[in-house]
């Protein structure tokens, strides 16, 4: 098909071997090892050393929220201990051929997975069961670290947490007019994951955590969809995702097609739990400055996550039903149930019941009675009694937060506290804030940010950021890494920053890094926007359609726009990117049917004179733009009121993706003939290109 990311080689077993999520990330790990050496090249003779040196970062490292596996996985994954000389010598040679090169030349990818895959079957064959169920060494050593990246071995799903979406989705997606055929789901099939192959119900499950993420105009929704229309869902679906907030490192459209069980019940984890948590803050839910007594817990409760706020909002309710502990997690914390009775009897006194669950000692029974107590308090259930027992984390955080929506006990009378005036935001503000935020989550680092203004104060994601955009730009040496008690040091790092937006040319006219530590919002989104811009030309500049690495300029965009809609036989131009008719939408509808004609319904194009008709276009193309493989994080207000910036990033995105495109053969979309057409970008990179080095590797 020779969709973009598929990986490729040469040797047929390997591709056989390995599923296409394996070879990327396999393609990762190699590309970590190759830069991590000295020459920056990797030598056969320096494969156990690297190899044994990536297996203990891998045992540092945590897994981010887009990275999907089972508890049992993560468990199962720490490194063993690296292979002996003889072991490593007997790997080496049992992959060697004829054609292998002595040891001081380079190990190319395909070596480097033959090695792997050698290792995994000694793994399999050296390891055996303990009596309690884990996996020890006999013999042999293994790679084991390597699979904490890989899905061919240990992706066990947890049934209850697919019972429990799968219940959420029954419930709330029952009516739709194109899914109501299809459900319920049983929960003890795998129905779900067959059910998501074409994309409609997970981008129906995107709408639903965030309505109006996706303009449901532009899904394919016939009832049988061809590989191409399939193809478009999973893309628009990837995007919207990373638009709304989550990580979808290493999950490809490819991955969707097949119905991987891990990866999909990952995504629908993020998604529902972002529907979930939406009102867990302080905009939606101002009632939760009861929370706090002065300005300075105010800052502490702002940079908090939904889930931490939701810790301190229980801790809350438990205090004035004079629970005595305090309650630090969604697991081992409310294993016996304790806290939940407390919690339930403070906000719903008159749903208890006899007996009290306090009065049972069996932790079974009383986790069962929990959950009849918020039954009759009419909040779903998101798990079962064993659940609470067992500690599962992800179900309680989903059943306490939807505890938190039916009820939050908070005072409708919010107190008059003069740090109250600081919580609204200027529209438009609120949107930047929150369009920076989405792209520095995609970009992958390591950090996750709630809060642009409260989360960049220290300096350190900001570093992280312009380490990622310029690789090398940053001294790590003078770099001081969080949690940072002295501002001094917070000043430091946001000096380095601004030392490097120096270098790279950025305008930084009246601001200093105490500006940034201070929390200054309009100077902290003018370098924000400095930044975004800045990674949108690189990728520009960097592609191999433009010669001699010239600079790209704001004015290269608008000139190729105007002469791609032109070429196309259109007529609509912009002046400029903040040019009044852009706010109609049909230069951009123009400009995405000239980059890829199929991918616009033009009955559905309204003329973009009223208000309503500019809604409806706006809606439509931040929708068909993510459709055809554009990672943007705009609102349809954003062209509404042609916000320069967000017009810019549109425009940038899609010559973008127009340009990197790669001519290949694809299967007709109408009659499924062989032609020779442009792929289509699956999105299948951590949500912003600046992820993708130059050869190539994600």
């Amino acid at each position: 098909m020779g969709f973009d990311g598929l990986v490729v080689v040469s040797d047929p077993y390997l591709q056989r071997r390995f599923t296409q999520t394996d070879l990327r990330a396999l393609q990762a790990q190699y590309a970590a090892l190759r830069d991590a050496a000295p020459s920056g090249r990797l030598r056969l003779r320096d494969l156990p050393a690297a190899l044994t040196s990536l297996g203990r970062a891998a045992s540092t490292a945590g897994g981010k929220g887009g990275e999907v596996r089972g508890d049992a996985e993560k468990e199962n994954s720490s490194p063993e201990p690296g292979l002996t000389d003889e072991e490593w010598a007997s790997v080496l040679n049992a992959v060697a051929r004829p054609d292998h090169k002595p040891p001081q030349h380079d190990v190319n990818f395909e070596f480097f997975l033959r090695v792997y895959a050698e290792m995994q079957l000694r793994l399999k064959g050296a390891r055996k069961v303990r009596g309690d169920g884990g996996i020890k060494r006999s013999s042999s050593s293994s790679a084991a670290f390597l699979t904490a990246s890989t899905t061919t071995l240990l992706h066990t799903i947890s049934e209850s947490e697919k019972a429990s979406y799968v219940g959420h989705i029954n419930a709330y997606l029952a009516e739709d007019p194109f899914l109501k055929n299809a459900l319920p789901v049983d929960p003890a099939t795998d129905q779900l994951f067959h059910l998501t192959k074409d994309g409609v119900l997970l981008c129906k499950l995107i709408n639903l955590a965030v309505p109006g993420t996706i303009d449901e105009r532009a899904i394919n929704t016939k009832r049988l969809l061809n590989l191409w229309e399939k193809n478009e869902n999973h893309t628009l679906c990837l995007n919207s995702a990373k638009a709304i907030g989550c990580t979808v490192v290493n999950i490809g459209t490819q991955d969707l097609a097949e119905g991987r069980p891990h990866l999909i019940l990952g995504l629908i984890s993020q998604i529902i739990k972002i529907q979930l948590l939406a009102d867990v803050n302080l905009k939606s839910t101002p009632q939760l400055v009861e929370l706090v007594e002065d300005s300075q817990e105010m800052e502490e409760l702002m940079s908090l996550s939904p889930e931490k706020i939701l810790l301190r909002w229980m801790n809350f309710q438990l205090k004035k039903g004079g629970f005595q502990r305090t309650v630090t997690n969604f697991s081992s914390d409310i294993k016996d149930s304790e806290a939940y009775a407390c919690l339930l009897n403070v906000l719903a006194p008159e749903c208890s019941a006899k007996p009290s669950p306090m009065s049972v000692k069996d932790l079974l029974h009383r986790a069962r009675l929990v959950l009849e107590h918020a039954d009759r308090m009419g909040c779903k259930r998101y798990l079962s009694s064993k659940d609470i027992v067992d500690g599962l984390q992800n179900l309680n955080l989903a059943f306490v937060a939807h505890i938190f929506q039916k009820r939050n006990g908070l005072s409708k009378q919010m107190k008059q506290v003069s740090f109250v005036d600081g919580l609204s935001d200027d529209a438009q503000v609120s949107r930047e804030e929150r369009s920076f935020r989405l792209w520095i989550n995609s970009l992958g680092i390591s950090t996750y940010i709630n809060n642009v203004f409260e989360d960049l104060r220290n300096g350190w994601v900001l570093l992280e950021v312009m380490d990622k955009l310029a690789p090398g730009s940053v001294n790590w040496k003078m770099a001081n890494r969080p949690p940072i008690k002295l501002p001094f040091r917070k000043v430091e790092n946001c000096n380095q920053v601004l030392k490097i937006g120096k270098e790279i040319n950025f305008s930084l006219v009246n601001i200093a890094g105490n500006d940034i530590v201070q929390g200054s919002k309009k100077l902290i989104l003018a370098f924000l926007w400095q930044l975004m811009r800045y990674n949108i030309l690189q990728l520009l500049k960097n592609l191999r359609f433009h010669s001699n690495g010239k600079e790209i300029t704001d004015n290269d965009i608008l000139l190729w726009a105007n002469k791609k809609v032109k070429d196309s036989g259109k007529h609509s131009r912009m002046e400029s990117f903040k040019d009044r008719s852009l706010s109609g939408g049909i230069f951009f509808v123009n400009l995405l049917s000239a980059v890829e004609p199929r991918v616009v319904n033009w009955s559905l194009v309204t003329k973009g004179e009223k208000a309503e008709e500019k809604q409806m276009n706006a809606s439509y193309i931040i929708s068909v733009a993510r459709k055809l493989g554009c990672s943007i994080f705009l609102l349809p207000e954003d062209i509404l009121e042609v916000n320069q910036k967000m017009m810019l990033t549109l425009t940038a995105s899609i010559m973008y993706w127009h340009l990197k495109r790669p001519t290949s053969y694809l299967l007709d979309p109408e009659n499924s003939s062989s032609t020779e057409t442009s792929s289509i970008s699956t999105s299948d990179d951590s949500a912003s290109e600046s992820s993708i080095d130059d050869s190539g590797t994600r």
